[in-house]
């Protein structure tokens, strides 16, 4: 599914669920986009602070990597969810994150339609990270799949039978690629 426009459903809710409270006019008082990719692990962020870009100082990101294989509904939950936090730091200025307000408007919003649900954490599948290094142990040739390279990462277990638990340079890890055997 491609992904569709944020605004337009901003809008709708804003109106429906908000009481248009999240404009000033027509001009929205948080600055509402797509991820450029990296956010891959939520489905969706409300921030506010200096270093946000744009003239808002607030935004709503959602996550293109979870959300743009997934139902409208699930882009819908989202983004309604992260409308509730801007509404209560730029409406009610309250610093609160799941809290009793949280909870009230989320209440509210799902009891008033059927469309989809709110939460406050999602359960929607997150694409898990493969290791792409086997880690080496010279001593025992012991092999440990990695993410990434972690400098001077050694071998719990010839550490620990050779020097009473304490780090030696004789079992630090060898890095070699997946895929690529001796």
């Amino acid at each position: 599914m491609p992904l569709v426009p944020l605004l337009p459903i901003f809008h709708c809710f804003n109106r429906e669920y908000f009481d248009c409270a999240l404009t000033d006019g027509s001009k929205p008082l948080v600055a509402v986009r797509w991820s450029d990719g990296r956010l891959r692990k939520t489905a969706g962020l409300y921030r506010r602070g200096p270093t946000v870009i744009g003239e808002q100082g607030a935004e709503i990101v959602l996550s293109r990597p979870l959300l743009e294989l997934l139902p409208l509904s699930a882009i819908e939950s989202t983004l309604c969810h992260e409308m509730i936090h801007a509404w209560i730091d730029l409406v009610l200025r309250l610093e609160e994150g799941h809290g009793p307000n949280f909870h009230a408007r989320m209440a509210a919003i799902n009891a008033a339609q059927s469309k989809f649900q709110i939460n406050v954490r999602h359960k929607f599948p997150v694409p898990t990270k493969l290791p792409k290094w086997w880690a080496i142990c010279p001593g025992c040739g012991l092999r440990f799949p990695y993410k990434r390279i972690v400098a001077g990462a050694a071998c719990r277990q010839c550490c620990n039978i050779h020097h009473g638990g304490r780090w030696h340079a004789n079992f630090e890890l060898i890095f070699q690629p997946i895929g690529v055997e001796e």
